[in-house]
């Protein structure tokens, strides 16, 4: 983390998806809403090939994958799935380039993490890429050098961007647990290593040296200490689905200078408090854990508590929106 301890992040972002199918209605609301810390957006609503694991097959190198009635399956060449979710994260990064003219600064782009994707993609046999480690490694591989790619092309496009690359890990707890089902249904693959995981997330960390990475789960029990181990630069998170248990954690983290996305806001339509009263919880959670209110502002950025594929268009405008003033609200009064 050292050589991004003076990287200034936006203090408010979102978390990656977004309703709708309009490429450029997406990053027009997207760079609308953060001047300084926009995001590439995701349109899952599409279908096959938007969502998150098809966006992130179609980076692969070398490996390809088709849609199955069962999901996202490995295959031996590119076909008409592969195509389409490169072309439409081509549509994606046209609409970005175009709002984003001149701009300079953090800019976020997100992907599926090695361990997620393994936990998804299925090998030809039905069973998840999980259940046999030759086949997690060249997933691994495979994730990393695509990641060089699409890294590059953000940076052509946008020279100005300071690329922040954010890895989506929801299903990393049931990987370290034991807990994701086989093809079946009646069994769960075994738990992974701890250190095998901390090891294929340091090598997928390490190929953004350039900027830092942040790892994304929106599920309990988010293993801040392993995550910090690995490289994570930061750390994103569903703010509601904290217990005391994470106060160690959580401290050592902002000690050691680890960035935390705190998603504060609903991924989903209903009614918004004041900015002020989203992030409450935050100021709590520091005078808990002793630490000084001035850092809170240089520790924490704002965002949903998960993407807002769910939401409708008018919502999702209004919690992007809601970030950035409760985020102020934060940095106005910190106590």
């Amino acid at each position: 983390m050292s050589e991004n301890s003076e990287f200034r992040f936006g203090a408010a972002t979102g978390v990656g998806s977004m309703p709708g199918g309009d490429a450029r209605e997406a990053a027009k609301t997207v760079t609308g809403s953060f001047d300084d810390f926009p995001f590439l957006p995701e349109l899952p609503s599409r279908g096959p090939g938007a969502d998150m694991i098809g966006r992130t097959a179609g980076m692969l190198v070398e490996l390809y994958a088709r849609v199955e009635p069962s999901g996202w399956r490995i295959g031996d060449r590119p076909g008409r799935d592969t195509k389409r979710a490169r072309a439409w994260l081509g549509e994606d990064l046209d609409a970005l380039e175009e709002f984003t003219q001149g701009y300079e600064g953090p800019l976020k782009v997100q992907v599926v993490g090695p361990w997620t994707l393994a936990a998804a993609l299925e090998l030809r046999n039905g069973e998840v890429a999980l259940s046999d480690p030759g086949a997690c490694r060249d997933l691994a591989g495979s994730l990393a050098e695509g990641l060089r790619e699409h890294l590059d092309e953000v940076r052509r496009r946008i020279p100005g961007a300071q690329v922040v690359l954010q890895l989506d890990e929801p299903s990393l707890i049931a990987v370290l647990r034991g807990q994701v089902k086989s093809a079946s249904g009646y069994r769960t693959h075994r738990a992974v290593d701890r250190q095998a995981v901390e090891a294929t997330l340091r090598d997928v960390v390490g190929v953004h040296r350039s900027g830092p990475v942040v790892v994304h789960s929106c599920a309990p029990d988010v293993p801040f200490a392993l995550l910090r181990r690995a490289g994570a630069a930061a750390i994103s998170f569903d703010f509601s689905l904290l217990t005391e248990r994470d106060d160690d954690a959580i401290g050592e983290a902002v000690e050691g200078g680890t960035r935390l996305f705190a998603g504060v806001v609903p991924g989903v339509d209903g009614p918004l408090s004041d900015p002020a009263g989203s992030v409450m919880g935050v100021r709590t959670l520091w005078r808990r854990l002793g630490l000084q209110p001035g850092l809170l502002a240089k520790a924490v950025t704002v965002t949903p508590s998960c993407g807002l594929a769910g939401a409708s268009p008018d919502y999702a405008r209004k919690a992007l929106a809601h970030c950035v003033r409760a985020a102020r609200s934060l940095a106005d009064n910190p106590e």
